[in-house]
């Protein structure tokens, strides 16, 4: 496998600083960096990059997810893994990538849900984690970056 390019934000060295302070921004919200990494790597594996799986997966076992964490964040619905927070997280941030799967994509269920266990602070961060991932995921995927390049 060969990537079609390197990652845009790499190409255009201008563009990385301010994603990472985006992400860095999300991970100072006040949200368990566990349920960022949960995040993330749900997000990831919804759109398919392998690249950002990869990587968070190694980054979420660095954090101290555990296997049965990792190996069923996919079917989190059906594991009894999560705790309720990481469940409304979960759920927010599928609903927020899958936008164009249904006319109400983040309905007031999904999101009341996530604020009665997030104050508006880690909502943003939340949020903000969300989108950055489909940010990475559209760079990489789009360019086919290659799992494991990253280290």
């Amino acid at each position: 496998m060969q990537p079609r390019m390197k990652n845009p934000a790499v190409v255009l060295s201008d563009a990385m600083q301010p994603i990472q302070q985006l992400l860095k921004a999300a991970q100072a919200g006040g949200i368990d960096g566990q349920t960022l990494e949960l995040v993330h790597l749900r997000v990831s594996q919804i759109n398919g990059c392998s690249s950002c799986v990869d990587g968070g997966a190694k980054t979420a076992r660095r954090a101290g997810v555990s296997d049965e964490r990792l190996a069923t964040v996919a079917a989190w619905r059906e594991a009894p893994y999560f705790t309720e927070e990481e469940r409304a997280a979960l759920a927010l941030a599928e609903a927020a990538t899958r936008l164009a799967d249904r006319p109400d994509p983040v309905n007031d269920e999904v999101w009341d849900t996530a604020a009665t266990y997030f104050d508006e602070k880690q909502l943003a961060a939340l949020v903000l984690m969300i989108g950055v991932t489909n940010l990475f995921n559209r760079l990489n995927a789009t360019t086919r970056q290659i799992a494991g390049a990253w280290g």
